[in-house]
């Protein structure tokens, strides 16, 4: 390249000497001088310029040699540090697993633990609720029924629905007379023979309650009267007999009241008893013909003590009764038959229908609206189609089941 500028530059001096016309100065040796200073220079200054494009491009491919050896280690690198953030999420993902088994493990050890805490406390619970049952029903009685040997009407009224008693925790011989299935109004009768001799002085004291009755499981307990009042469903009412005043009411939990106890008594939803225990409810439990549902009620503070589920039901049921805290439910199938008891329910487990033999009532045609049993005279009172009855009960120390 450079001979070829130096060629340009004599063919251009010869060109300016030849065919320009010659200036003033053109004979002037110094001024021919002076251009060719000049050319020098232009010439050293391309010169420069030459190798420093020949520098400037040597530099770029030895950057591009090095940007290209540079790009194929960021390459290398790259698929390095793939591989690496590869098994690095690899084994990060193994010890997310082993940290969620250990989880597992941890969470069902806790499983293990609180279900062992929970059956233990069951346990716990079961045995002092055990303890407490066997607390509550601690009165000196040990007999279960073994048969319904004898039968007395002690009386023949007009009413089909009803019920009658004693005081089943005092040794007074007055009788009380309730009639029909809602009433305000109990005859109280000096003892038996008045109650069956209408004519035997002195006569009957006439008591008008300030609330009614509803249905036949009334009972006195302690000289006072309790029954269902009338138009609830289930409120429970504690009536001092020698006052003449409510003592105290209660209602019963658990849905007492929405059904009928038995199917065939048709006016009774609240059944009350006495026993040796003290004083019971027993009602339905929910759906139509439901099981039966037993309340122990503390008479004092009319407060609850323990309530059961029965196996027993209200179909085909017309009453039951308690003797010594055992329940005997009475059947007869479609109103029909003899009537029998086919079920029992003792709260502690001791007795059961595979401990008794058959027990059936002597045969009378209708319902019995009510059957209640007192302790005291280890007989039942019952109301049979306007006949007031007592049957003689045979029993057997609950001591000699197996």
């Amino acid at each position: 390249m450079m001979m070829a500028f130096r060629g340009a530059s004599a063919f251009l001096v010869l060109f300016l000497a030849t065919f320009l016309p010659p200036p003033r100065c053109a004979q002037d040796p110094a001024m021919v001088h002076y251009i060719y200073q000049r050319f020098q220079v232009l010439e050293q200054g391309l010169e420069k310029c030459t190798q420093a494009t020949r520098a400037y491009i040597q530099e770029f491919r030895e950057f591009s040699k090095n940007i290209s050896v540079t790009l194929g280690r960021c390459l290398t690198y790259t698929s390095e540090y793939k591989s690496a953030v590869d098994n690095l999420a690899t084994r990060v993902e193994r010890a997310q697993r082993e940290v969620d088994y250990l989880e597992y493990l941890r969470e069902s050890d806790m499983c293990v633990e609180s279900e062992d805490k929970i059956l233990a406390e069951t346990l716990i619970q079961e045995a002092e609720e055990e303890k407490k049952i066997r607390s509550l029903l601690n009165a000196s009685c040990d007999n279960m029924l073994m048969g319904i040997k004898s039968l007395k009407i002690v009386k023949k009224t007009m009413g089909t629905d009803g019920s009658w008693m004693k005081d089943a925790a005092s040794n007074s011989a007055k009788v009380y007379f309730l009639i029909g299935s809602r009433n305000n109004t109990v005859w109280e009768f000096s003892n038996i023979r008045a109650f069956m001799e209408d004519s035997t002085k002195p006569a009957p004291r006439k008591l008008i309650l300030t609330l009614s009755w509803q249905g036949t499981g009334q009972v006195i307990y302690k000289g006072f009267l309790f029954f269902h009042n009338q138009g609830t469903s289930n409120e429970i009412i504690k009536y001092n007999l020698q006052k003449r005043a409510v003592e105290d009411r209660m209602w019963l939990p658990g849905g007492a009241g929405r059904s009928l106890v038995y199917q065939h008594s048709p006016s009774t939803y609240i059944d009350l008893a006495v026993d040796e225990h003290g004083l019971w409810a027993i009602h339905s439990g929910p759906g139509v013909y439901g099981q039966l549902v037993l309340t122990k009620i503390e008479p004092g503070s009319l407060g609850v003590q323990h309530s059961w589920d029965t196996p027993c039901r209200s179909q085909d049921a017309e009453a039951s009764f308690l003797v010594c805290g055992v329940l005997y439910v009475v059947y007869r199938s479609n109103g029909q038959g003899p009537h029998r008891i086919t079920c029992v329910y003792d709260p502690l487990g001791i007795v059961n229908e595979e401990h008794l033999p058959n027990l059936f009532f002597p045969k009378r045609q209708r319902s019995h609206s009510m059957i209640h049993y007192n302790p005291r005279e280890k007989q039942l009172y019952a109301w049979n189609d306007g006949n007031q009855i007592i049957y003689k009960l045979q029993t057997k120390r609950k001591l000699h089941v197996d």
